[in-house]
């Protein structure tokens, strides 16, 4: 390599399909580890603070991206869930959740992916996902968008084509999907009323749910407690979808708290439905 591509490499600047041959790279290196670890025999399982549990190949995964980054982004920051935040108030940072799902990851249920973001602030502060990969190797599927360049799945290692929303426009033609019905709080009730009007309600949960929001096969997800790492990759391949990704609230992006991803033309009907009767 010359000194010029090198110097490149180390500060940039980069198109948004550089760095999504890099997030690609970034996944094929957690893959390798969480595959190899998933159902094994001696899989370490600790608890955080938080009572939630992760393994060792949670800790890898995100070590081995953590390297990665550091050689070949290295004036990037990085906001991990493992091992926290450094550089995270710079113009890019990276935002990784190494296994999304580790309940499914450590229980044998394939549904866990690794999530990886690319974050750029704008001159104003307001803040874009411009690439994001989401890679379940356990479901041979991978996920992947960069600011308007459309959004894919790659199926098996050979298979990717373009992915677009549904244009169902009823919610009594929709489907539905959610974790779980824990931290709704007093949005529950306005939460079932919302499930009896769809067509089909299903618990598929965590990054999947908004995943086949994107490719069309589901009309809504929605979770009511989601950190960024949850959702900063869900967000840019669900509205390079063609879709709309917000909290509950209606506001877009990933940094507000929970998670609703939907096929844009069911989107304020959907937040109308979850805040009836809230703060009444």
């Amino acid at each position: 390599m010359s000194q010029s591509s090198n110097q490149r490499e180390n500060h940039g600047p980069w198109s948004h399909g550089e760095d999504l041959t890099l997030a690609h790279r970034l996944a094929d290196a957690a893959d390798a580890i969480t595959l190899k670890r998933y159902q094994a025999i001696d899989l370490a399982v600790s608890t955080k603070p938080d009572n939630t549990p992760v393994t060792d190949a949670d800790k890898s995964a995100e070590e081995a991206i953590r390297a990665l980054l550091g050689a070949h982004r290295p004036d990037d920051g990085i906001v991990g869930e493992e091992f926290g935040n450094e550089g995270a108030e710079r113009n890019r940072y990276w935002v990784i959740d190494p296994i999304d799902g580790t309940k499914n990851f450590l229980r044998g249920v394939p549904t866990w992916a690794t999530l990886i973001a690319l974050v750029e602030r704008a001159t104003d502060g307001s803040q874009s996902t411009i690439v994001s990969v989401v890679s379940a190797p356990a479901l041979f599927r991978r996920w992947s968008a960069h600011l308007g360049g459309g959004a894919f799945v790659t199926v098996n290692h050979e298979d990717t084509k373009r992915i677009h929303v549904s244009d169902i426009a009823k919610i009594e033609d929709a489907s539905i999907s959610y974790s779980d019905f824990q931290g709704w709080g007093e949005m529950l009730p306005a939460f079932n009323n919302l499930l009896k009007q769809a067509w089909r309600t299903r618990g598929y949960g965590d990054f999947w749910s908004h995943m086949l929001v994107a490719e069309g096969a589901l009309e809504v997800a929605v979770e009511p407690e989601l950190a960024l790492w949850d959702m900063a990759a869900l967000d840019l391949i669900v509205t390079e979808a063609g879709g709309v990704f917000s909290n509950t609230a209606g506001l877009p992006g990933p940094h507000g708290g929970n998670g609703l991803s939907t096929n844009a033309e069911l989107h304020m009907y959907v937040v109308s439905a979850l805040n009836a009767g809230v703060g009444r």
